[in-house]
């Protein structure tokens, strides 16, 4: 199995799509060539973080991904999942979106390990597959609630056998017998005001529809772009604060701009450590707590008077 872009990127498969933009512009000017000559290992590392970016650095490329791996899960993952050749029986992945191979809504015929529906089941019992999705929201949509557009594919019955192929000898032309058929179309989504990360939207219908029975639904899950410098962990906001090496050793105060556009100060304690964190209450989103997250401010050009200063505690032992 491949390498896991949202672990490279140091992001979460719940992250926003602007988030991961970010996180991979951050990356590659970490490890670009230009900024680190002559080293092999930030040189692969910088490759790395390009190939993640391609598999999931678009909304289209990222969905094709989340798909893929879902199908990865489904069919055990060892064998990994690359369409045709892959050695499954295309039947078989339709039957999985019909609701999964170990149904008791399905028989099987042994001729052509096809899902067939079986004779004790009435028809009203078969339903589609749910699909999942992320749909990526400013902080402004979720508090105010709004409503956007949404693309969204899915298998619908075949236009030409009406799904009656599925489970018979009959091979339709335009479905190829799996009476059902990929289609994509623009849907509106509603989202209700006061929205949170990680909230799931249900659209009744709106899944894979099953040839001889009910569809499945649409489960929508709202990413929240927390905005440069935050993210979420567990529903909880976490904003990095850069501070200066010295602050962080001698301690000093910071100001920041909250989520809500307050200007507030903090104290950094002395000896504070990269990573460490102190939560302030009713400044995250909506009047939550907010926890900032310390972090080492870059430092691009020092000029002679503060290498000097580096010079001079490096040979204090410091």
């Amino acid at each position: 199995m491949a390498e896991d872009p949202y672990r490279t990127l140091g992001v979460t498969n719940d992250s926003t799509d602007a988030e991961i933009k970010r996180a991979y512009r951050k990356l590659a000017r970490q490890y670009h060539p230009d900024r680190n000559p002559n080293d092999t290992a930030s040189e692969e590392r910088f490759k790395s973080i390009q190939n993640a970016y391609e598999l999931i650095g678009s909304s289209e490329a990222r969905r094709e991904w989340d798909q893929q791996r879902r199908m990865e899960n489904m069919f055990g993952g060892g064998a990994g999942f690359s369409g045709s050749g892959s050695g499954f029986d295309f039947s078989d992945i339709i039957s999985q979106f019909m609701g999964g191979r170990g149904s008791s809504d399905f028989g099987f015929d042994s001729r052509s390990s096809r899902a067939r529906p079986s004779k004790s089941s009435p028809r009203t019992s078969f339903r589609g597959a749910d699909i999942e999705a992320g749909l990526d929201v400013t902080l402004e949509e979720a508090i105010n609630g709004t409503e956007t557009k949404f693309s969204h594919r899915r298998l619908k019955r075949c236009d030409k056998c009406g799904g009656d192929s599925f489970g018979t000898s009959r091979a339709c032309p335009k479905c190829n017998g799996t009476g059902v058929q990929t289609k994509g179309s623009t849907i509106s989504v509603k989202v209700p005001a006061g929205a949170i990360h990680g909230q799931q939207l249900r659209l009744r219908k709106m899944g894979h529809e099953h040839p001889q029975g009910e569809s499945g639904d649409l489960l929508i899950t709202l990413r929240l772009d927390a905005q440069e410098g935050r993210r979420w962990e567990e529903g909880r906001m976490i904003q990095e604060v850069p501070v200066k090496i010295s602050t962080l050793l001698l301690g000093g105060n910071v100001r920041i701009t909250t989520p809500k556009g307050s200007r507030i100060q903090i104290e950094v304690p002395e000896r504070t450590k990269i990573g460490d964190r102190l939560r302030i209450q009713g400044h995250g989103y909506q009047g939550s707590d907010l926890d900032i997250e310390f972090v080492l401010m870059e430092t691009e050009d020092l000029t002679q008077k503060q290498k000097e200063a580096l010079n001079h505690l490096r040979d204090s032992g410091l």
